[in-house]
């Protein structure tokens, strides 16, 4: 396993023109048949589309520029509109999506994270071996992630919360809302069930071949079999985010001033427009939903593609206050709703907006924009 692994330390750039690339490098129809395995042909653009450096709509804009018959590449589309689903029950539900949605998490015995899991000391090798990666790189498959989940709470009785924060720290691909309720759905207080994952799925899409595991059972006996020893250290995890000084900030009050954030790096976002770019970094908003160095250092790289941006560090009040700043635009984003001034949509993939209460009833009517 660690030759599949091996490199990812430098597996997401931050040079704009290098992430282009990467998007023109897609490989949508082999995504479809191999995604769920870790060496699958994954995109690897879910940071750029956290940190708004890129759209789910540029992919999708792409991959129908080239020809591709939507028929074809629906897993991967599909995927995409995922994340558009996500951020649509932030946006609906707002700060609800922090606490159980649907329904009550049963089972929970903790509040906490196991031990085993922070050190990766689990004794599943594909998931030890994942999360010393992980910290390395700030980078986990789709389906690692759903593992762990099971692990940390189906397994060790852990509630969503802190695991969902512990995982949310330190992903490049940080989004509050598709980390928060994807727990969610594998807790099934956002599903209809829990969701279990056994030593023997593991050993097929992580290419192991481990045996004697405490996942080495059937599905059906998991909600009996008691939370493993190695499980039941459990420790509160204490995440605080490490933020840069702030620049010495200019403003000139005869140019617009555009606010970036950490939902929002896009270097093509009027970019032809004289004004004043400022990357907000607001502690308020890390003391709620912190992040890791790796992760900062991540949002500070990829702000150099954004001409003549500048740093501060602050509040959004404090800012505004401090600079006289008027004529003043932003995009729109759940954890920018005190933000003033002029707010200007995101791109979407589709025209679907609003709540829907499973995601086949959100994708049954995106699916109709695609004429197929």
């Amino acid at each position: 396993m660690n030759h599949l692994l091996k490199g990812n330390i430098h597996r997401f750039p931050t040079n704009f023109d290098e992430i282009l690339q990467r998007i023109a490098l897609i490989s949508p129809v082999k995504y479809g048949s191999s995604r769920n395995y870790i060496d699958g042909a994954v995109t690897y653009l879910s940071p750029y589309i956290s940190r708004g450096v890129i759209s789910t709509k540029d992919i999708l804009s792409h991959l129908l520029d080239k020809g591709y018959d939507p028929k074809k590449i629906e897993k991967l589309i599909q995927e995409l509109a995922w994340r558009d689903y996500w951020q649509q029950i932030w946006i609906a539900k707002k700060s609800e999506i922090n606490y159980d949605l649907k329904n009550k998490q049963t089972g929970v015995s903790n509040y906490g994270i196991s031990t085993s899991i922070l050190k990766n000391d689990t004794g599943i090798k594909a998931i030890d071996t994942a999360i010393v990666e992980f910290y390395k790189t700030g980078y986990l498959h789709n389906h690692l992630r759903m593992y762990i989940a099971s692990i940390a709470c189906n397994i060790a009785q852990s509630h969503w919360k802190k695991p969902a924060q512990w995982m949310y720290y330190h992903l490049l691909d940080a989004d509050w809302a598709s980390n928060a309720l994807s727990w969610q759905w594998i807790v099934g207080s956002n599903s209809n069930k829990k969701y279990y994952a056994n030593q023997e799925n593991i050993n097929k899409y992580c290419y192991t071949h481990q045996t004697g595991t405490f996942l080495d059972a059937r599905y059906e006996e998991f909600p009996s079999i008691g939370i493993p020893k190695t499980l039941q250290e459990i420790e509160e995890v204490n995440l605080s985010t490490p933020l840069p000084n702030t620049d010495s900030i200019v403003i000139n009050h005869a140019l617009p001033t555009f606010i970036y954030n950490f939902y929002n790096l896009d270097p093509l976002w009027n970019r032809d427009t004289k004004a004043n770019r400022i990357l907000l970094l607001e502690p308020s908003h890390f003391k709620e939903y912190p992040i890791s160095q790796n992760s900062m250092d991540f949002v500070l790289k990829l702000a150099m593609n954004i001409e003549k941006i500048q740093v501060y560090v602050g509040e959004f009040n404090d800012f505004v206050e401090e600079h006289s700043v008027n004529t003043l635009q932003y995009k729109e984003h759940p954890l920018s709703t005190h933000y003033t001034g002029q707010e200007v949509s995101r791109d979407w993939m589709f025209d679907v907006k609003g709540y829907y209460p499973s995601f086949f009833s959100f994708w049954k009517k995106c699916k109709k924009e695609l004429n197929y």
